[in-house]
């Protein structure tokens, strides 16, 4: 099984799951890393054991999957806490209008994407992508910065250093750019 015991008890990923999966390759599968924080002042502070990762099931993706865990956690309505996930795919159309209803319901959530490419399988992928930032969402694709992050607390990495291939970059680069025409076109 790729998903291996962390130190924490909270399930790792393999470092060959987590390279095909948020590399350049065509993964079939969607995982998801997330990690809640709670705003406290002017910071945002970490909610212990709020953190892990999961991965699209049959007849359910990652982020559905998700979901029905933040009604267990029992979020204070009081305050604001700050979804992050790191996902492989971003969301497609219909968990994109799933996501925003959540929003909606859930004022007290804030909800931050990172992709490592975007899911473009089914028509308007486009649309449901803008509809989630205009819920309020923030989408982005995962940069260096990101991927290094997944790998320091996702990855059970044996002490390995994260080392981006130069096509992965270059990817970056494309899928950012694209991000950000498909976020600024209000039409197609």
């Amino acid at each position: 099984m790729e998903d291996n015991p962390a130190p924490t008890g909270r399930p790792l990923m393999d470092v060959t799951t987590f390279k095909s999966n948020f590399g350049i390759t065509w993964a079939t599968e969607t995982y998801l890393c997330y990690e809640v924080e709670v705003r406290e002042g002017d910071a945002w502070v970490p909610v212990e054991g709020l953190q892990g990762l999961l991965r699209n099931q049959v007849f359910c993706h990652a982020e559905l999957c998700f979901l029905p865990g933040v009604s267990a956690w029992g979020l204070d309505e009081g305050k604001q806490h700050r979804l992050t996930w790191y996902l492989s795919w971003s969301p497609c159309p219909d968990c994109a209008l799933k996501l925003v209803e959540f929003l909606r319901k859930n004022s007290h959530v804030q909800l931050r994407i990172f992709a490592a490419r975007i899911y473009t399988k089914l028509d308007g992928y486009e649309d449901g992508l803008r509809r989630l930032q205009d819920a309020g969402a923030k989408l982005a694709i995962m940069t260096p910065k990101e991927l290094q992050h997944c790998w320091e607390k996702f990855v059970d990495n044996q002490g390995q250093p994260f080392q981006p291939e130069t096509e992965l970059l270059e990817n970056i680069g494309a899928q950012c750019q694209r991000l950000e025409n498909i976020l600024r076109n209000q039409g197609n």
